[in-house]
């Protein structure tokens, strides 16, 4: 699933292409796709909305809209926003077609037809599920190491589990939270209220570092992400522990192995991530 780092560089891509368009029609092939209003009825309400802006919210991009509406599009596994010319093959998986003025079009390209759209005004937030109660997102001033500590203390479960909780912090998943834990030495299946100051401390700086590396390389592309453009990221070329089973570890060569953690495929080297911490941290 596209996580903090591809959703924002999708929006960053978009953005300058986007904005000031008008949207002059739409071609609904899976109405699964559209979750508010109904097929019918988000179609005639989109169409002659001129685009505003971009936002990003956690794993969701929110296209804001003339008459105070905001498209709501949540990506989910194998969700692709593409901007293309008007006319340009339309893949099979394409669930939603947008088309623009300028001769141009935005697909919305779905493999496994997860992805979903909202279309909403101010009243109606809540519509969208996903959006309510979203933690804080992890590069903000908000998510402080006094922040961290207070979401994992007294925490059996997992600390892995901590952070990929929505509700915690906003756009973390999989990928950077194996590769943050990896970076602070911290076993992924340890109870979350384990950790030491010292710990917390480490994390809160792996977790911010491992995003803002995974942004300035336009996100990670192992299967299905690409931006708005149709180009692949780079940071699947710097991950240090996530789908590199067997693999030497780049800190100290022992082999990456995977297991389950809060029922999630997780990737660590069981040399720089002890299952029992000391709070001394990796080697380097």
């Amino acid at each position: 699933m596209p996580e903090l780092p591809e959703v924002e560089t999708v929006r960053r891509s978009l953005l300058p292409k986007l904005a000031g368009h008008t949207i002059t029609g739409v071609e609904i092939f899976w109405p699964r796709a559209v979750r508010y209003p109904e097929p019918e009825a988000f179609a005639a309400a989109i169409r002659g909305r001129r685009v505003e802006d971009l936002e990003r919210r956690g794993k969701h991009l929110i296209i804001h809209l003339s008459g105070e509406q905001s498209l709501v599009v949540h990506l989910r596994m194998t969700g692709r926003l593409l901007y293309r010319d008007e006319g340009d093959e339309v893949s099979p998986y394409t669930t939603v077609l947008f088309h623009l003025d300028g001769g141009k079009a935005l697909h919305f390209v779905d493999v496994r037809k997860f992805g979903a759209m909202h279309l909403v005004c101010a009243e109606e937030w809540d519509q969208v599920q996903s959006l309510r109660g979203l933690g804080v997102e992890p590069l903000s001033e908000e998510f402080t190491p006094a922040y961290l500590a207070a979401m994992l203390e007294g925490g059996r479960g997992p600390v892995k589990g901590r952070l990929l909780n929505q509700q915690r912090i906003a756009g973390l998943g999989n990928i950077y939270a194996d590769e943050a834990l990896h970076r602070a030495g911290i076993f992924p299946g340890r109870p979350a209220g384990s950790l030491s100051p010292v710990e917390v401390e480490r994390l809160h700086a792996a977790i911010r570092e491992v995003i803002a590396e995974g942004l300035a390389h336009r996100g990670t592309s192992v299967r299905d992400y690409v931006d708005g453009d149709g180009r692949a990221g780079a940071f699947q070329e710097r991950l240090r522990v996530y789908r590199r089973t067997g693999r030497p570890c780049l800190r100290c060569a022992t082999p990456i192995r995977r297991t389950v953690v809060a029922g999630r495929g997780t990737f660590y080297c069981p040399q720089c991530q002890e299952e029992t911490g000391t709070g001394a941290g990796p080697q380097e």
